[in-house]
Order: C-alpha cells, then structure tokens, then sequence
C-alpha cells in the first residue's frame, strides 16, 4: 500500500497516477519512499532485502544507505509485500512498434504499445528503425513531455539500407552524412542499417560517430554486396544483430542460408566471437523472433495474459477467420542454433555485450511487450544465468544505447525507473511477466490498469477502419 502520510491503498495511487498522466505532464517533483520487499539492483547476482528506495525528481536519491532517513520527509510510501521484487526498468533495444494486419506492409502503433510496453515493466524502447520516423518522433515527444502514457522511447529515425522502402542503392556518401545530421538535430543518438552496401554502411559509421551517435546493424553474409558482421566490427559498428557473421555465413548464399546449418563445433564461431569481445561490440540475438515463425517452442511461446484481447473486437472476429499460420522451418531450425550459440556467447566472456530485442513486428497473435519476457526466458532456458540474463535486459540494453550513466540499475543518481514483479525471477524467470506496479522517472502506474486502458484498442473496429491500419495510414 501507499502511504501520504497515512495509510491508503496502492491501487487508488497508482489509478490517480495513470488517470493524471494521460492528461498532464507528470509531477516530477513528488517524493517517494519504497521500502519492503526484494531488490534486484541490476549489478550484481543476488536479490536483497530491500534497504530503502528514495525517488525525488524523477532520480533515485538513495539507495539503502541512509535512505531511510527520508523515509518521513517522503510526500509518499510504497510498501510492498515478502513477494515482490524490485527490478529496474526493462530495455528492449529492438522493440518494434510495427504491425501488419493486413498483408499490406508494416504501420507503426503510437497509440497502443506505448502503454503495452510499459505495462510490462519496459521502461525504455529502442524501435531500431522506424516504418515512419516521424510519427515516432512525434511520439517521443508526446512521452517527454508527459502527454501520453507509455515507455520512454529513443528514436532511430529510418532504417539505412535496403530494407528501407524506396532506398537507392545510387545513395552517396553525402547524401547519407546530410540525413544523419538531420535526425542527429532531432536528438536521435542510436541508427539503424539493414541491409546497406558497404559504403553505405561506413559512411552512416563515421557521420553518426562524428554526433556521438552508435549504430546498429541488421547484416547479413557478403552474398549480393551485402557485409558480413564481421567486416562491419572492423568498420567500427556498434551493434549486430541477429547474425554473429564471420567465415560460417558463406558469400554465395544468404545469411539466414548459412545460418540454419550452422556447425557448432567451427572454430570459426570462437573465431567470431573473440571479435565481438576484442572489439567490444555489442550483439542482440533477437532468438524468439525465429520462434514465432517455427513451431513456437511450448516453453516460452505461450499466452500468459490473452494478448489477442488488445485487438479490437472486429479485429479479433478477422483474425478468428484465418488461417493459422504456417511453420517456416528453416526459421525453427535458426531459433534452435540461436539458443546454443547464445550460451557459447555467453561462455566465452561475452556475457556483458548480449542485449535483449524482441523485433516481433506483430501480424495479429502475439503483441509487443510481453515478447519482452519471452525472450528472457529463452535466454535463460539458453542456459543464461537468470540474474545474467536480468542484467543482459536492463544494464547491458542501457551500456548499448550510450545511456548507463542514467538508466539500467538501480543506483543512486540514475533516473528512477523500475519494476515490480511478484516471484523471485531468480529462482523462475517467469516470474518478470507478474508485473504488477512500474514506475517511469518516479511516476508509479499500476500494471493491470495500464494493460486494461488499452484492452480492445488495436486495430479498424470495423470495414471502414481498415485503411488507417494500412500503409496508407501516417499518425
């Protein structure tokens, strides 16, 4: 329960909390003490008795200490029961906002899966490439400024490539410096390639550099002049995804080609990884991505709360109509390499530069958000360490986008974000999904009332709704 002073019930603060933040910018300079409970802090491998949180000004003030000293000067007090545990605040550093109902091309949701994520203790999104850069910004903004509920996001502006729709491989080196110092001027700190060509990749290497700015790559094999990861980490790349790369990705086939036979006895994976390490470039496996296109693993692809019910009525009446969706088996056979090279990862000192994305663009079953605790339970059934893997979707997130100095722990001058969860995920990773309060830069929500603000909102609600949820659509 919370208490100003006095004892009230959490549920009435944490609705004041989320009906005044949908409206008006949060009160940032409200004070709050937390205290009972468990703490994982985020930098070590243990949960604690918690020793007193205090939150003023959006920042953890202290944190055990003398934080208790606070305690009676606090304008409030969350205390919490013997099974609830402290985390800090998710990071999904590939989090799609895209969706494709139809068919017809991926849109991005800046209505919904603001809220979806948040509810589901992920405090900091990185879409890792926009379908529209600018609704995301606008977006962004919106979150800032306390105007709309949801997951703090850091924009990526476009994708750099060819992934992206109507990209010309005819694109200078200039032309790509010109754009970055475009989004660089609208405060976007982390880019995107898919799929570039060599030059085009090192010149958004170098220009986005020059800004301080990371970039992150979706690579693939050196197959149709594409770059293998391990010529982009030699280019200066911050971040891969999906594929490790190196010499078992062949130059005469695709990535993905290579990928669902991979030997896991080559010594060219050590080889690659070393590389990773030596150069400290961060690697997001994404591994459930592929599991929802294969056989959907029962030990983590299961609905622990009915995400179908965030669509709206006639949406679920459409989806009801379908077909179910056929397996891609290669894509379940990269799914299961991904969770055996993840741990070799992991085993071979890697463990720091493993982040976690989810990049499940959703086509009408699973929603974005709770993916978030699937792939951390894919993580550990990988053979990750629970609190490592804890760390990989909170920490190591933070260190990949340029932001550990603020956000990622639970520590004393990093802005307050953090989750609490009923369980001990240490002992049952499971146990992240039982969100049940979420605090964003000292504000308190809770969970099931975010989640339920936002039930039957996705998608048309009926046929003359469908092209707002189309390409044509532009939010």
């Amino acid at each position: 329960m919370i208490q100003p002073n006095k004892v009230r019930q959490s549920t009435m603060l944490a609705a004041l909390a989320l009906a005044l933040a949908a409206v008006c910018p949060p009160v940032t300079g409200q004070s709050v003490f937390i205290h009972g409970g468990w703490l994982f802090d985020g930098t070590g491998d243990e949960v604690i008795p918690n020793p007193g949180i205090f939150v003023r000004a959006s920042k953890f003030i202290a944190v055990g200490g003398d934080a208790g000293y606070y305690a009676e000067t606090a304008d409030s007090v969350l205390e919490l029961g013997d099974d609830d545990y402290v985390l800090p605040g998710l990071i999904d550093v590939h989090a799609h906002y895209a969706i494709d109902l139809f068919g017809e091309g991926r849109v991005d949701d800046t209505r919904s899966y603001p809220t979806i994520f948040l509810a589901n203790g992920v405090t900091s999104t990185y879409p890792a490439g926009a379908v529209d850069p600018d609704s995301l910004y606008a977006l962004s903004l919106r979150l800032d400024r306390g105007e709309q509920v949801g997951a703090r996001l850091f924009n990526s502006g476009p994708y750099f490539g060819r992934a992206r729709e109507g990209w010309d491989d005819a694109t200078t080196a200039e032309q790509i410096y010109e754009e970055v110092d475009y989004w660089a001027a609208r405060g976007v700190r982390n880019f995107k390639a898919k799929r570039p060509a060599p030059e085009h990749l090192q010149a958004l290497i170098d220009r986005a550099h020059l800004h301080g700015a990371t970039v992150a790559g979706h690579l693939d094999s050196r197959f149709r002049d594409n770059v293998n990861p391990a010529d982009g980490i030699l280019m200066g790349i911050d971040r891969v995804e999906h594929f490790l790369g190196g010499e078992d990705l062949l130059d005469n086939q695709s990535a993905y080609a290579s990928l669902q036979y991979l030997d896991l006895s080559s010594p060219n994976l050590d080889s690659i990884i070393q590389l990773y390490i030596r150069h400290n470039v961060f690697f997001d496996a994404t591994i459930t991505a592929y599991g929802y296109y294969g056989e959907r693993d029962q030990r983590v692809f299961t609905y622990f709360d009915d995400e179908r019910t965030y669509f709206t009525p006639y949406m679920q009446q459409l989806l009801s109509e379908r077909p179910a969706r056929p397996v891609n088996e290669m894509f379940e056979r990269i799914y299961r390499v991904k969770l055996r090279t993840i741990k070799r990862f992991y085993e071979a000192g890697g463990g720091h530069l493993i982040t976690l994305g989810t990049d499940h663009p959703t086509w009408g079953e699973f929603v974005s958000g709770f993916g978030t605790h699937r792939e951390l339970h894919a993580l550990v059934l990988a053979g990750i360490p629970p609190a490592a893997a804890l760390r990989i979707a909170t920490i190591n997130g933070a260190h990949a986008l340029n932001v550990a100095n603020t956000l990622g722990s639970i520590e004393a001058g990093k802005l307050a974000d953090l989750v609490v969860v009923s369980g001990n995920p240490l002992q049952d990773i499971t146990n992240t999904r039982n969100t049940r309060l979420v605090m964003k830069a000292g504000v308190v929500y809770d969970c099931n009332e975010l989640k339920e603000s936002v039930r039957g909102t996705i998608g048309p609600n009926g046929p003359n709704e469908i092209e707002l949820w189309t390409r044509a659509r532009r939010r």
